[in-house]
């Protein structure tokens, strides 16, 4: 099992509690110390990388598939970026985009291949309820979380049949470093705070389910529901919610 931003929140939550089950890991991060404290209490094979390089995620499946085909690929490494569009720089914009989105494009051209066929694997995203509905002063990271979601259903889709499944988990907000790296506080109106533990177990949950996907809250897919529906009345509410 592959586990990319293992470092910290739901990467590193889903990292432990996957140990705790028996899975044998494969963890990667940008934090060698962070990943060696991990192999110490995980027995996991850890390689520090950095996935926004245009070189990272073919080193990164050239060492996994160094130690053999994963059974189990979970891509949590992501970051994120507020403020009205406009007003981020150039260089920020496209770390953003190459770590949370041109990383997931390329690890799975490198790991698809070989999990096809042998035909047996899963993979899991995680996304964002921003990707499936927008959030005002978010379109940046809405957009890169939005194209990984249609990833995962494009690879669904074309994985039909072939024994590889597709898991996403779109989360609403959860308690992390996250907001702090941003820099800036999460909305004042919404789902309370989950924990990386909380998010982590829906996830591998729905990954043992072999569920397509997963929201936390639950509750969220109404908004999904309701922006599908009727998405001028939609962006006008979540105006007046900010």
């Amino acid at each position: 099992m592959l586990v990319t931003g293992a470092t910290s929140g739901i990467g590193r939550a889903a990292a432990e509690a996957a140990a705790a089950r028996g899975a044998r890991l494969l963890l990667t991060g940008r934090d060698a110390r962070a990943l060696d404290a991990l192999a110490t209490t995980t027995g996991a094979a850890v390689h520090a990388v950095d996935l926004a390089t245009t070189t990272g995620p073919d080193e990164l499946a050239d060492w996994t598939l160094g130690h053999g085909v994963p059974d189990l690929v979970v891509v949590a490494a992501g970051a994120g970026l507020a403020g009205p569009a406009g007003t981020a720089d150039p260089e920020t914009l496209d770390r953003l985009v190459a770590l949370n989105l041109r990383a997931p494009v390329r690890l799975t051209e490198r790991l698809v291949p070989p999990m096809r066929e042998r035909g047996t694997g899963h993979l899991a995203f995680v996304g964002s309820i921003a990707g499936m509905v927008g959030v005002p002063d978010e379109s940046g990271y809405a957009a890169t979380k939005a194209g990984l979601h249609g990833l995962a259903r494009s690879l669904s889709a074309e994985l039909a049949g072939t024994g590889v499944r597709v898991t996403t988990l779109a989360p609403g907000v959860v308690d992390t470093a996250f907001f702090t790296r941003r820099g800036a506080p999460p909305p004042r109106r919404g789902p309370r705070p989950r924990t990386p533990a909380a998010a982590a177990k829906v996830l591998l949950d729905a990954v043992e389910a072999d569920r397509a996907e997963a929201l936390l809250p639950s509750w969220l897919r109404l908004g999904v529901v309701v922006q599908a529906a009727a998405p001028g009345w939609y962006a006008r509410l979540a105006g007046r919610f900010r």
